[in-house]
């Protein structure tokens, strides 16, 4: 397994990081089910294969890290030999958790470790400053980013229907880090 560099982010890095590919491709969804009934509601969501693969497009702008990465409260780049493979933004929220809103990592680095490293790299720096709660949002397309997440011992937490630009419905997963 290669070297990953792991280091916050300077502005020399935002170009480079916007040129990453972003989307990915994906053979499988969730299909949302609602039941309505007199003192009711329910909603379950089912796993399932798509005809043929998609390409998933990535929820929000590349181009608008170029505009909000300073706002960002962790913004972390992945390095193998040099070369930018891969970044992680986290906002804190009141202090007490935090939630991770980006984690690209560029195809020909996929299934190296990428997201892992900076996942692990973000909890790190969330226990150093004190936060132990931790949520991932994810496209519910996204399989391989929710395969990991379980991988890591993220939990699902609920959804929200319509939360990315996209209007793609949104997975929400947690983890307490001590």
């Amino acid at each position: 397994m290669p070297s990953i560099d792991i280091r916050p982010a300077v502005s020399n890095d935002i170009q480079t990081l916007v040129q990453l590919t972003h989307s990915s491709e994906t053979s499988h969804t969730w299909q949302m089910n609602n039941l309505y009934e007199e003192g009711q509601i329910q909603a379950s969501f089912r796993r399932i294969r798509l005809p043929r693969p998609f390409q998933l497009e990535y929820p929000r702008q590349p181009a608008a890290i170029a505009n909000c990465w300073k706002r960002k409260d962790l913004f972390l780049v992945a390095r193998i030999e040099n070369q930018h493979c891969g970044y992680l933004t986290l906002e804190i929220i009141e202090r007490q958790s935090a939630r991770i809103t980006d984690l690209v990592v560029d195809v020909p680095f996929r299934k190296q470790g990428v997201a892992t490293a900076l996942i692990f790299s973000a909890q790190d720096w969330l226990r150093s400053n004190g936060i132990y709660r931790v949520l991932l949002e994810l496209p519910i397309k996204n399989e391989a980013a929710i395969a990991l997440a379980e991988k890591l011992g993220y939990v699902y937490s609920g959804f929200m229907d319509g939360f990315f630009g996209n209007r793609e419905i949104a997975f929400f997963y947690s983890l307490t880090v001590r």
